[in-house]
């Protein structure tokens, strides 16, 4: 196939594949398995709280999100926002931020693979599966954007039908107990040091966790530069994903919390991730008498991180792209197939996404962590630049004397949402493990906070080289764009 550089994505993403991206590339380790050591950690009440606070930010940061992307919709979102609203050396960093954040995701995905597959096939090496799960991840996104879009839809769908039956069976277990004489509904909520555990470090930390967890909804704003009437689509998408973040986490989480107790030694195993029976899902499973409830979890499971992955690898991708096309990246980059998908992107990301393969000449567990460590903070510095970038947007929209009823999409909040986003995420951001600081744990503080200085670098070299100053709210394109230009 001939490869042009003039071509343009393909607008074949309809609503309901938006929904499923959001949701594909949201829900994976982070919930199946990470919910349970943030109950172990802080306890019901503060992993509750800590979710419903990541919660309630990102659904103003998806209305942040929204109004942005429907203004201008583009698949290189957080670099051309960023570019447009704040300043050039910041967009350029907030580009690269995102690409390298979703290829060492899929890394990290392609890592949790090894360990699920040990339940099944304990002797066969962990690099096999990995080299597979890249190689179908590799192959979806080959595929037209179309091909893509279905198969993120059938995967995530797996996904919601889990959930939902994991709340099913939840409530029904929940309402048993209160049916029941002498049962204390909420023991475990009342037990020990619950419903708070740990203090105020414990919050911070489940809170980086949780963070991890939701990352992937984000993902709205770079399928736009791909959807079918994104000022329709979009919409409808962001509106939606405060009844997934409802459901699917915070449900899901006080329903978890009530039914199995914090200090149940199991969910403290289970931040190791290496043992799929320890999984929050698998336990209350295991507490109805299904004898199958690991084996279930465990397809369940790996069909969450194939979604997460293929997600990743999509918008890893489409940023890489986008950003060739601007000049923020080798203009290699930008080339289209005839199909229209950015092989070269694609090619350049898969290697990132080859990190998983250090497994084999360094420990599982430490890659795990170190991959987990980078992508969790990453996420956190996308989700402070779409904070900034709307706020300033907004300013320089209505300094410029255009009206609000104008705009496609209008997000609620303003400007409390992006303030409140700000300021919640800086602190997560820099307290994640401040006590590394106090203990002066020098490799500690590196592998937690490294994605930081490697994003001020970026930044303030590319403001050096180039002599960028900050946008003013007078000189601000804020005029709406043609879906088409991208």
């Amino acid at each position: 196939m001939s490869e042009t550089q003039s071509a343009h994505l393909q607008r074949k993403l309809g609503a309901r594949h938006l929904n499923m991206i959001a949701i594909g590339g949201s829900i994976g380790t982070g919930l199946f398995l990470a919910s349970g050591a943030t109950i172990a950690n802080a306890g019901p009440g503060g992993a509750l709280l800590a979710y419903c606070l990541i919660g309630i930010m990102i659904y103003f940061l998806m209305t942040s999100l929204g109004e942005l992307a429907t203004h201008n919709p583009t698949s290189g979102a957080f670099f051309t926002y960023g570019t447009k609203y704040v300043e050039g050396g910041f967009g350029f960093a907030l580009g690269w931020n995102y690409w390298y954040n979703w290829a060492i995701t899929v890394a990290f995905e392609l890592v949790a693979v090894q360990f699920i597959m040990k339940f099944w096939f304990p002797d066969i090496p962990g690099f096999y599966w990995s080299a597979i799960f890249l190689a179908v991840i590799f192959a979806i996104n080959s595929l037209s954007v179309k091909g893509f879009g279905e198969s993120e839809f059938l995967f995530s769908l797996v996904k919601v039908i889990a959930i939902i039956v994991f709340i099913i069976i939840g409530i029904v277990m929940i309402a048993k107990i209160m049916l029941t004489p002498n049962m204390v509904t909420f023991a475990n909520w009342t037990k020990g040091d619950a419903p708070f555990v740990g203090g105020l470090q414990a919050m911070i930390g489940v809170a980086m966790i949780a963070g991890f967890s939701f990352q992937g909804t984000e993902m709205v704003g770079v399928a736009a530069g791909e959807s079918k009437d994104p000022k329709k689509t979009i919409p409808v998408a962001i509106k939606q994903i405060f009844w997934r973040i409802l459901l699917f986490y915070v449900v899901c989480i006080f329903i978890i919390g009530t039914l199995v107790a914090y200090d149940d030694p199991r969910l403290l195993q289970a931040a190791a991730s290496d043992n799929i029976t320890l999984s929050p899902f698998t336990l209350l499973y295991e507490k109805v008498g299904f004898a199958f409830a690991a084996g279930l979890m465990n397809a369940v499971i790996l069909t969450a991180i194939l979604s997460a992955g293929n997600s990743g690898m999509y918008s890893s991708t489409r940023m890489l792209f986008d950003m060739a096309r601007k000049g923020s990246a080798p203009k290699i980059f930008g080339k289209l197939d005839a199909r229209g998908v950015p092989m070269n992107a694609l090619y350049a990301t898969t290697a990132i996404a080859a990190l998983c393969f250090l497994t084999t000449f360094i420990g599982e567990q430490e890659v795990f962590n170190w991959l987990l460590n980078m992508s969790g903070m990453c996420g956190f510095i996308v989700w402070l630049g779409i904070a900034i970038s709307h706020y300033r947007f907004r300013k320089g929209y209505l300094a410029q004397g255009y009206k609000l009823e104008d705009l496609a999409y209008k997000a609620k909040f303003f400007p409390f949402a992006p303030w409140f986003a700000f300021i919640l995420c800086t602190i997560v951001v820099l307290g994640q493990n401040y006590q590394a600081f106090l203990s002066g744990d020098w490799l500690g503080m590196l592998s937690t906070y490294i994605s930081i200085p490697l994003f001020l670098v970026i930044w303030l070299g590319y403001k050096w080289k180039n002599k960028t100053k900050l946008v003013s709210y007078q000189d601000m394109d804020v005029k709406p764009m043609n879906p088409d230009q991208d």
